[in-house]
């Protein structure tokens, strides 16, 4: 456990002040943002830096974090553009549907979906955590009285993603969460580091390794898109500890060495122009898809991948009906080219092929993807941090064709903060740390 002088260290500042920074989406300008067009000059608009949110607090079932890192996602983005609607609609949505989420439905809003921290304060009936402990933050909010919860969050509702469908998130000096999203920090990772996986590693766990998704087994291929990404790199690091064979799709030279440096072999370079496989009119540009299916055959032993991780959606899902093996499987957790995908049905329902939807995971799938990460058979990503002052740049850097994982330091000083098992660190190898640390910012 952690000593007291460290508890005290954590909670000394709370107990001095009841406001906070916070970066912040405001309802009131819903009208005003959804009127520019330019979605990348919506996106610069809408984003605050305050310094003077009220600090939350925690009630029955609920704990206090200070955060000392959070990490982007694509929610990000999409909470800012207001796309595909205002997360304002989301949070009164969740207020109707939870009486506990009533107070979630404020004028402004506390982005953040990842996170890692020291919890500060823990409301009646929190017995898995006290003050104190290191943890990292599990992004669902689920109603831990719903049996169809119990079994999996997605069977229920009433279940919402963290600091995007909620309040409160981790882009602050303090965020709040439920004690059942409360996972122990690897002890050898900084906060940067830490913050960075709870997202990305519990979905590929669910998409790849859980009985809710592919069930990867060994000697199977999986063809991976993006796999220099933040949920690429951790779905390439999973084919390897499975004894399965990635197959990496990347946009450029640059991108390619990263994950040959995470020891995938085969590797495909395709500009992100040229993964468009379906005309404007809706029909398939069949000389691009028959001639991506002849880069795959020639990574893969002359076999078509049992296995397809999508995630683009709209461009490449196409392609990942088309390519994938007889009886394969599609596990798709995301579409960040569009929603609406195309596909010709032939390839599916006449070689036995399955497409599989994925989102998040369990919060014990979670539980597992965190412990492999605590043992260090999983490692981070991140290419690089920023303060919250600079929580812009970050934005920037997260759109402009990034590798890996951006974090976002909150209560943290520095990208290597936080590292408590130096020795562990050690025996894995600091250089494994780095293969993405693009520069520190």
């Amino acid at each position: 456990m952690n000593s007291l002088s460290s508890v005290s260290d954590a909670i000394a500042p709370f107990e001095k002040q009841n406001v906070m920074r916070a970066v912040v989406l405001y309802k009131a300008e819903d009208e005003k943002l959804m009127a520019i067009a330019d979605e990348d000059e919506r996106l610069k608009a809408a984003i605050h830096v305050e310094r003077n949110i009220p600090i939350p607090v925690p009630g029955t079932g609920e704990v206090l974090v200070k955060v000392m890192a959070g990490a982007l996602n694509f929610n990000t983005l999409w909470a800012l553009k207001r796309k595909p609607v205002s997360t304002f609609d989301r949070l009164a949505r969740f207020a109707k549907l939870d009486p506990d989420a009533v107070r979630h439905n404020l004028d402004y809003q506390i982005m953040g979906s990842d996170g890692a921290g020291i919890v500060v304060k823990v409301g009646e009936g929190v017995t898995n955590c006290r003050p104190g402990d290191h943890i990292v933050i599990y992004p669902v909010v689920f109603n831990h009285q719903s049996p169809e919860a119990m079994e999996d969050y997605l069977f229920d509702d009433h279940s919402r993603i963290w600091g995007y469908e909620t309040n409160f998130g981790s882009f602050s000096d303090y965020c709040l969460i439920r004690a059942t999203q409360v996972l122990p920090k690897p002890r050898h990772l900084s906060w940067a580091e830490a913050a960075a996986l709870p997202g990305a590693n519990s979905t590929v766990y669910r998409m790849l390794i859980s009985p809710n998704g592919a069930q990867l087994k060994i000697g199977e291929s999986v063809l991976i898109w993006g796999a220099s990404g933040g949920i690429g790199s951790m779905a390439v690091q999973y084919a390897l500890r499975t004894g399965a064979f990635p197959i990496a799709v990347v946009s450029s030279e640059e991108k390619a060495e990263l994950v040959k440096a995470l020891g995938c072999r085969a590797v495909i370079v395709r500009h992100n122009e040229e993964n468009e496989f379906v005309n404007d009119d809706g029909t398939p540009d069949m000389r691009r898809l028959v001639r991506f299916r002849r880069e795959v055959l020639q990574v893969n032993e002359g076999k078509s991948p049992d296995v397809v991780f999508e995630h683009p959606g709209r461009g490449t899902f196409y392609a990942s009906v088309f390519v994938a093996a007889n009886r394969g499987r599609i596990v798709t957790c995301g579409s960040t080219t569009g929603y609406e995908h195309l596909y010709d049905n032939r390839y599916l329902w006449m070689y036995g092929k399955r497409i599989i939807g994925s989102h998040c995971a369990s919060w014990n799938e979670a539980a597992r993807a965190n412990d492999l990460i605590c043992k260090g058979l999983i490692m981070p990503a991140l290419s690089s941090a920023f303060s919250l002052d600079r929580f812009e740049d970050a934005v920037e850097e997260l759109k402009n064709n990034h590798v890996g994982k951006v974090s976002i330091l909150c209560n943290a000083e520095t990208i290597d903060e936080g590292v408590e098992d130096v020795e562990f660190r050690n025996v894995i190898g600091e250089k494994q740390f780095r293969i993405f640390r693009k520069k520190e910012k």
